[in-house]
C-alpha cells in the first residue's frame, strides 16, 4: 500500500503494470469522504444511474478529484475521460458483493484503455465485503465467464444493452452478472483498504467482492471508470463520456 498525493513514481507505475492494480492511502481527505456520504445517503432512489457525475455535484466532485485524475492520466498515458460512476453502499449482515469479473466484459471498448479508481469511504476489509483482486490476471486478456447464480454472496441479474460501433452499426447485447470461469481460491487476494484510500485497477484485471458478513459495519465505496481520450465505448448508455476537469477544492460549493 502506497501513500500518494496525485503523482506516481516509477516504482508505483511498475507495480500497477505488473499486478494490474495499485493501492494508495489518503487519496482524499476525511472531510471529502464525509461530504460525499453525507450527501449520497440522503438521496432517495436517484434516477441518474451510472451517470451521477453528469448531474450530481458530489459525484462530480469525486470523479474529477485532482489526486485521482492525476494518477489516472499517468496510468493511461494520456487525457482521461469519465465513463461512469457508482456509489457502492453495502450494508452489514449479508449485503451482496459483485462476482469476480473483468470490467471490460461490461464496458467493451477499443482500444482497450478502460480502468477504474475505487475509493474507500469507510474502512474496508475481507469481513465487511472489501475489494478482491487476482493479481496479474490482466496479462491473460479477456476471459470466459458465466452468469453468477450464488445470490447469497453476489448480485445476480441480466439485461439487454443497446450497442453501437464507430461506423454507426447498432445491435443489442445481453449482459449478465459475470463470474469468470475457473478462478482458483488461492489466486484471490482480499484487500484491506482504509477509509480515504483507493485502488486503481485495469479494466482486464479479475476483481469483485463478497457479501458483507460483519455485524454492524457498513462498507461504502465510490468507483469511477475512465478511458483514455479517443477510446470508443460500444454501449450506447455510456458513450457520452466526459473530459476530466479540476475543481477548486471547495467542499461548501460542491455539497
Amino acid at each position: 500500500m502506497i501513500t500518494t498525493t496525485g503523482r506516481l513514481i516509477d516504482e508505483q507505475i511498475g507495480k500497477y503494470r505488473a499486478d494490474g492494480y495499485l493501492v494508495v492511502h489518503d487519496l482524499i481527505s476525511p472531510e471529502e469522504a464525509d461530504a460525499f456520504t453525507g450527501h449520497a445517503d440522503t438521496l432517495v432512489a436517484p434516477d441518474f444511474g451510472l451517470l451521477g457525475h453528469a448531474s450530481d455535484p458530489q459525484y462530480r466532485y469525486l470523479a474529477h478529484h485532482p489526486a485521482a485524475v492525476g494518477i489516472v492520466a499517468q496510468l493511461l498515458d494520456g487525457p482521461p475521460r469519465i465513463v461512469q460512476t457508482m456509489y457502492l453502499n453495502k450494508p452489514p449482515r449479508g449485503g451482496q458483493g459483485i462476482a469476480l469479473h473483468q470490467d471490460t466484459l461490461y464496458l467493451p471498448n477499443e482500444p482497450n484503455t478502460l480502468m477504474a479508481c475505487w475509493i474507500a469511504l469507510t474502512d474496508t476489509d475481507p469481513e465487511n465485503g472489501g475489494l478482491c483482486v487476482v493479481p496479474g490476471s490482466q496479462r491473460t486478456g479477456v476471459r470466459t465467464a458465466h452468469k453468477n447464480e450464488n445470490a447469497a454472496e453476489h448480485a445476480s441479474w441480466d439485461f439487454e444493452y443497446p450497442m453501437r460501433d464507430r461506423n454507426g452499426r447498432e445491435w443489442t447485447e445481453k449482459m449478465f452478472s459475470f463470474e469468470i470461469d475457473d478462478v482458483r481460491p488461492e489466486e484471490i487476494v482480499r484487500l484491506t483498504v482504509p477509509r480515504c484510500g483507493a485502488v486503481f485497477f485495469s479494466g482486464t484485471i479479475i476483481h469483485g467482492s463478497y457479501a458483507n458478513r460483519s455485524a454492524d459495519r457498513q462498507r461504502k465505496a465510490f468507483a469511477t471508470h475512465y478511458v483514455r481520450e479517443g477510446t470508443w465505448l460500444f454501449r450506447q448508455d455510456v458513450q457520452n463520456t466526459m473530459p476530466v476537469g479540476v475543481h477548486d477544492g471547495s467542499l461548501e460549493r460542491l455539497r
